[in-house]
C-alpha cells in the first residue's frame, strides 16, 4: 500500500470519529439536482445549441458542487444537466474512474436523446474535469462532446493526498475497509493515469479549456492540471493571471464568480476559451 493511500485511510479513520454523532445523508438528499439543472423537457436554442452537463468532483454530489454555477448557466439560457456517479458506501465519485466514465457515457446519451442535440458541452470539477477525458478517449465519447471545460481538473494526477472534508463523508459509512479507488486512480503515476495519458492529453474533435488556481492545495502542482495541445484546441487559464487578488482554492473554485465568468465565456466561444479574455474581477 502506498504512503499516500495509507495517509488517506488514516484521514478516513479520523473523519469517522468526527462524524460519529452526525445524521447520515439520505439517498433522497444525495439525488437532489442543483437549481436550474435536469429539466428534461429543455430544448437547446440556436444561441446555445449544446446542452451543458455538470460533472462533480471526488466526494461531491451534484447539488453541493454546482449549487451556484448551475443557476447562472440556466439563467443564461442553457439547458443544464448534472449527475452523481461512482458512489461507493454512500460516498459519491469514489469508485474506479473507468467505471464512472461509463456512467457518464450513459448520462450523455440520455441527455442527447432528450434534447435532440448532437453533442454536449461538459463542465467538470477536479475528478469531474479529468474523468470525461477517459470517456472521450477510450469509450467513444469524443464524437458526442463539443467542449470539455475543467475546473481544477486532475489531468495528470496529484502529488498530494485527496481526502474528504467532514461534510462530504456520511456518518453511515463506518466501514474502515472503505477505500476510495478514485483517490488512488488520481495519484500521479498511477496505473490509471498512465493509461489515460498514454494516448496524449487530447483527442481529435472536442475543444478543451482548463481553469486552474495557483492556490490549489488538492491537485498539486497546479500546473499538472494543464493540457498539452494546439492553441486551436486547448486553452489553459490560471485564475490569478486574470485576477491576481483572487485567492480561491480547490474546493471553492466552482463557486467563484470569476470562474463563473470564465466558464460562461468558454461555453460561448466557437473554440476553446480565448486566452486574452479578461473577466471582471469584482
Amino acid at each position: 500500500m502506498s504512503q499516500r493511500i495509507s495517509v488517506f485511510l488514516a484521514a478516513l479513520a479520523l473523519l469517522a470519529g468526527t462524524l460519529a454523532g452526525a445524521a447520515p445523508a439520505s439517498a433522497d438528499t444525495a439525488d437532489i439536482s442543483p437549481p436550474g439543472a435536469n429539466n428534461w423537457s429543455c430544448k437547446p436554442s440556436a444561441e446555445h445549441p449544446y446542452p451543458v452537463i455538470l460533472v462533480p468532483g471526488t466526494f461531491e454530489s451534484m447539488l453541493k458542487n454546482w449549487s451556484t454555477l448551475s443557476p447562472v448557466l440556466a439563467g443564461q439560457g442553457y439547458c443544464v444537466f448534472a449527475l452523481n456517479y461512482g458512489t461507493t458506501n454512500g460516498v459519491p465519485a469514489t469508485g474506479p474512474v473507468t467505471e464512472s466514465a461509463r456512467e457518464l457515457s450513459s448520462f450523455v446519451d440520455a441527455v442527447l436523446a432528450a434534447t435532440g442535440a448532437k453533442k454536449a458541452d461538459l463542465v467538470g470539477h477536479s475528478q469531474g474535469g479529468m474523468m470525461p477525458r477517459y470517456y472521450m478517449g477510450f469509450l467513444g465519447g469524443a464524437r458526442k462532446v463539443n467542449h470539455l471545460i475543467g475546473i481544477a481538473p486532475s489531468n495528470h494526477g496529484t502529488e498530494g493526498v485527496i481526502a474528504p472534508a467532514p461534510e462530504d463523508f456520511p456518518a453511515s459509512t463506518g466501514d474502515m475497509e472503505f477505500v476510495c479507488q478514485a483517490c488512488a486512480d488520481q495519484e500521479a503515476g498511477s496505473a490509471f493515469m498512465t493509461e489515460l495519458n498514454s494516448i496524449g492529453d487530447t483527442v481529435a474533435g472536442p475543444y478543451y479549456t482548463v481553469i486552474s488556481t495557483k492556490y490549489d492545495e488538492v491537485v498539486t502542482p497546479y500546473t499538472s492540471q494543464f493540457l498539452v495541445g494546439s492553441a486551436r484546441q486547448v486553452t489553459n487559464i490560471t485564475i490569478q493571471d486574470k485576477c491576481p487578488l483572487d485567492l480561491v482554492e480547490h474546493d471553492q473554485a466552482p463557486n467563484d464568480p470569476v470562474v463563473h465568468r470564465l466558464v460562461s465565456h468558454a461555453l460561448a466561444s466557437p473554440g476553446p476559451a480565448d486566452p486574452t479574455f479578461q473577466p471582471s474581477c469584482v
